[in-house]
């Protein structure tokens, strides 16, 4: 009873100040304890990483930037200038090969162009809080028939130029990213087909879908480029470039369709049986409640599928077009340059990743953008 007497019951008459979080779990030191020095492995690991940067970083510095020649007329004369450092003048008296392929050197402008204006259209569908975005879309809209009108003319009184002149990073992007634009859609139809009650829709969709899955690109390529023109009349024309867009997409879309149907059986049956509840009918359940949700699910896989497409167009040097690789291949036949490989491939390979690794840090924001409590 003493005891009971003694104690006092503290009540707080005011609320107290929220206390700042300990220094070492916030900020820079914070991410590192989380992310770098978390546990035993983690330390080992962050410090031969740290050893390895510490021991190649000054040798590729060097190689690349500090000893490298960007001027010279052949390879011997670039060793005469720096043995230790890369050649990049074979790069600097190519660049535009790189970029343009055989494009007529005083239209390059027209592709030039083009390119701008894509980064202009496709920027209303990637940010929706850009200003004036309603008016972009209008350009969004027209830019396909904007772009053939640039690259490959014939209309509106604009010189034409033959596909047979595109080539290196111009041709990547023309097959990537229109390949990439139409085997979206395409592949949600197609993923919405397979998973369809009507009996007819799913087995066409099935077979489609596992008939291309089954089949190499390589071989579709092959396809397009050859046996295709068996099957249709001797009259008709079918540009090389556009067969090998339809046979990408179609490629793409097979893929596409997989990756969101995992979205779509990801989600809870109550999400079906709300959008029933609210009376919607089917394409607006889809369109409301259901594909905004498989999407937002499939955001890894489809950015995924997006770069195997876009590194997959390399495929298409086999069927006589230049891409960059196909680039390559003259160069090195070339006497003067004869002996030098590792600098056109460093070259390519870092265009592509410099696309493909904007493509997946833009992935990370969505899902981030798109992230709710319920996600972590």
């Amino acid at each position: 009873m003493a005891e009971q007497k003694n104690a006092i019951a503290f009540v707080a008459r005011e609320e107290k100040p929220q206390l700042p979080a300990p220094a070492s779990t916030t900020g820079a030191v914070g991410w590192i304890r989380e992310n770098l020095f978390s546990s035993i492995p983690n330390m080992v690991l962050t410090l031969l990483s740290i050893y390895l940067v510490y021991v190649s970083l000054p040798g590729i510095i060097d190689w690349v930037f500090l000893k490298s020649v960007w001027t010279a007329n052949s390879l011997d004369e670039c060793r005469q200038i720096s043995r230790e450092g890369a050649c990049w003048a074979v790069v600097n008296e190519r660049f535009g090969q790189f970029m343009y392929g055989f494009y007529p050197q005083e239209l390059r402008w027209r592709p030039t162009l083009a390119f701008v204006l894509m980064l202009v259209a496709y920027a209303p569908l990637l940010f929706d809080k850009l200003p004036g975005r309603k008016a972009l879309l209008l350009l969004t809209l027209t830019f396909p028939l904007a772009a053939y009108a640039l690259l490959w003319g014939g209309i509106l009184g604009i010189e034409a130029v033959p596909s047979n002149k595109f080539g290196g990073f111009l041709l990547t992007l023309v097959i990537g990213v229109t390949g990439i634009s139409f085997s979206l859609p395409l592949g949600i139809l197609l993923a919405l087909g397979r998973s369809s009650d009507l009996p007819f829709i799913k087995v066409l969709c099935v077979t489609f879908i596992e008939f291309i899955r089954g089949v190499p690109l390589i071989t579709l390529l092959f396809v397009a480029s050859t046996l295709l023109n068996y099957f249709l009349p001797p009259s008709w024309s079918f540009d090389l470039i556009l067969r090998v867009i339809i046979m990408v997409t179609l490629f793409a879309s097979a893929y596409m369709a997989e990756v969101i149907r995992g979205g779509l059986a990801a989600l809870p049956k109550g999400q079906y049986e709300a959008a029933d509840a609210l009376g919607l009918g089917y394409w607006q359940s889809m369109y409301l409640i259901i594909l905004p949700q498989a999407l937002k699910i499939s955001i890894p896989g489809i950015v995924n599928t997006f770069i195997g497409l876009f590194k997959d167009t390399t495929l298409v040097s086999v069927i006589g077009l230049f891409d960059p690789l196909g680039i390559v291949q003259p160069i090195l036949a070339d006497s003067r340059w004869n002996g030098l490989v590792v600098e056109l491939y460093v070259f390519v390979a870092a265009f592509f990743f410099i696309f493909c690794f904007a493509m997946s840090r833009y992935s990370m924001y969505l899902e981030r953008k798109l992230s709710t409590g319920h996600d972590r």
